[in-house]
């Protein structure tokens, strides 16, 4: 399968990794070659019809700083050029995530649907905002949108509530989506008031200089949005969510939740009424009670009551897994 890469950061450049680690293994088990064919970036584009040399785009990144590096010479390209006119089969949007009107990303993947491309997202942008129509553009180019690494990373929650749960209706589900969120709580659980908890989220890499995205409550529910429309088949958007963060949260709060028995977790919930983000008090009994950068999810179905699946919620070569699960998927459904 050929391969356009648009954004070579940390998921894109893991994902690079990852077929240089499982190339002999994906053909073995899967029947599956991935060729990246061509690669975009802030600086420039690398192509190659009959695929890129993986070490030396990586070199190229590193020791220049852009893709563009990859050729002597190279001019920088205009990423919809290169998206509608190599040939591929599939394009990967791994850009910035932009919350607030989902740009370049949603240009990029309406592009390659229109070129008769599939798209693979982690980019949560472009489906918290405008997921419907995408879905609906996807279904009439006659092409496949996937974005698994979305939500969760690695762990594959969208996957485990739309196949393992088959047979049953999902009714409800709640959890806690947002690993930095959950490391901060954790940390003023020990003791730490919420300006220091922060401070260490930052020095370990959990939080962005500016982390309003997290603690703001945008990131859980962007994803939140993403898993009403894909699992309970919803048609919602950002603005339908309620979302409070947790700048307001206080050591006190914390104490005070602790001595009932619970922790304070910002919740993502959905169930026939609402849609919310929130920081909730969560028994510590509870499954979805973890600590630190994890994830958990709890479903609750009509007829197999709960179900709660607990992973790490993010990490480079973690979303890259998530990526190369999408694209599995996609070469079953085209070529079976």
């Amino acid at each position: 399968m050929r391969v356009v890469i648009v954004g070579f950061g940390i998921v894109g450049q893991s994902f690079a990794k990852l077929l240089l680690s499982r190339s002999a293994d994906l053909y073995s088990q899967y029947g599956i070659k991935p060729r990246i064919v061509a690669c975009v970036d802030n600086g420039g584009s690398a192509v190659a019809p009959a695929g890129l040399d993986l070490k030396r785009l990586l070199e190229a990144k590193k020791t220049k700083g852009t893709v563009g590096g990859y050729e002597k010479g190279s001019t920088k390209f205009d990423p919809f050029q290169v998206i509608e006119n190599v040939d591929a089969e599939v394009m990967l949007e791994c850009t910035p995530t932009n919350l607030k009107d989902g740009e370049p990303a949603t240009c990029h993947i309406t592009t390659a649907m229109r070129s008769g491309k599939h798209v693979i997202c982690v980019n949560k942008g472009p489906l918290a905002l405008a997921f419907p129509s995408l879905i609906e553009l996807a279904n009439y180019n006659g092409v496949l949108l996937r974005f698994s690494g979305t939500v969760g990373g690695g762990t594959p929650i969208l996957e485990f509530a739309k196949r393992c749960l088959k047979g049953d209706r999902i009714i409800s589900f709640y959890g806690i989506l947002n690993g930095t969120t959950n490391y901060i709580l954790s940390k003023m659980e020990e003791g730490r008031a919420y300006e220091t908890a922060m401070k260490d989220a930052k020095e370990k890499g959990y939080a962005e200089a500016n982390p309003s995205l997290d603690v703001d409550g945008f990131d859980a529910a962007a994803k939140l949005v993403i898993m009403a429309n894909w699992i309970m088949g919803m048609k919602v958007t950002m603005k339908d969510i309620k979302r409070t963060g947790i700048v307001n949260v206080r050591l006190s709060d914390v104490k005070n939740a602790a001595e009932r028995g619970n922790a304070i977790k910002l919740l993502a919930v959905c169930d026939s009424r609402q849609l919310y983000v929130a920081p909730t008090e969560v028994a510590k009994t509870d499954p979805i009670c973890v600590n630190g950068t994890l994830n958990a999810v709890t479903f609750s179905s009509e007829h197999s009551g709960q179900q709660t699946i607990i992973g790490r919620g993010a990490g480079g070569m973690e979303t890259a897994s998530a990526m190369l699960r999408d694209l599995i998927e996609i070469r079953d459904a085209t070529f079976s």
